[in-house]
């Protein structure tokens, strides 16, 4: 069941230096910011930052009309406590 559609994620590198170019680019640090993920709350949307690991993860998959739907599984957020 889709709990809703609002997260976009980039695959990162280097975590530091990328928390560091996104914070300047948004203009407020993350709200979540963790070795595992870090995440940045964008007009309602979050952009979050993705290194490998943690249990965190990432699939897309085309819908029947094309358009790419990106999921996220998150075991360190809990949705029914706000995160």
């Amino acid at each position: 069941m889709f709990q809703g559609l609002r997260t976009v994620i980039y695959h990162v590198n280097d975590l530091a230096k990328a928390t560091g170019w996104y914070t300047k680019v948004v203009g407020k640090p993350p709200y979540f910011d963790h070795p595992f993920y870090v995440g940045f709350e964008v007009g309602g949307y979050e952009l979050g930052l993705l290194p490998d690991g943690e249990g965190i993860r990432v699939a897309t998959v085309i819908d029947p009309f094309g358009n790419v739907v990106g999921i996220i599984e998150n075991p360190h957020f809990n949705a029914g406590k706000g995160g």
